[in-house]
């Protein structure tokens, strides 16, 4: 029985044994093409689960450098950002293969919106509850900085919905200190840290 293999570019679909060396539509090579078939719990687990670590592994590797930028070292940061960008490499790979977690522009923006939701009614509430009765006022006030954080976010991914429609070109800004995000004309500080204008990058 043949086989469907997706390309993970343009969305083309072959069949056969195997997947084509280079895709007839868009020109991805075979190592874009994903079995076309429903995944088995385990193996979407052990996706998410690789998933989430390499994403981790991105992320520390980029403060880690940021470290070696501090101490002079400007190689070994070149290293660690190298590294970074491998693993992110290998988290998208990993992210291909979990159908129906990139849909249409559109269906992403809905799908941001609601896990921004969760995460500010359902996931933040209780870890900032732990971390208030064991005594570290310090992370409550962390983990309700980025549930404020996350408030916005899902205003922004609500607007972004209606400016779809007129094609509005806006401007972002993130705040270095707690992650909040601007859009249009800058505070002079960001109104969940209090961090100062110079701590906001512009993010094209």
């Amino acid at each position: 029985m043949s086989k469907k293999w997706k390309c993970t570019v343009c969305g083309y679909i072959h069949e056969g044994e195997g997947p084509p060396d280079k895709c007839p539509v868009c020109g991805a090579s075979k190592y874009q093409f994903i079995l076309y078939e429903k995944l088995p719990d385990v193996l979407e687990k052990s996706l998410k689960d690789a998933f989430a670590g390499e994403s981790k592994a991105h992320v520390r590797n980029l403060a880690f450098a940021k470290k070696a930028e501090e101490e002079g070292l400007p190689q070994i940061a070149g290293l660690f950002r190298a590294v970074a960008e491998a693993e992110r490499v290998h988290a998208s790979e990993y992210l291909k293969y979990m159908e129906g977690v990139i849909g249409s522009t559109e269906d992403n923006l809905k799908a941001a919106f609601e896990n921004e939701i969760k995460a500010n009614t359902q996931i933040y509430p209780p870890l900032i509850k732990d971390a208030m009765e064991l005594n570290r006022e310090d992370i409550a006030g962390s983990f309700s900085r980025s549930r404020d954080v996350e408030e916005r976010h899902s205003k922004l991914y609500k607007d972004a919905l209606s400016a779809m429609v007129t094609d509005q070109v806006v401007d972002y800004h993130v705040c270095q200190v707690c992650g909040y995000v601007f859009d249009g004309d800058l505070p002079e500080e960001c109104p969940v840290c209090k961090a100062t204008k110079e701590n906001f990058k512009r993010v094209a």
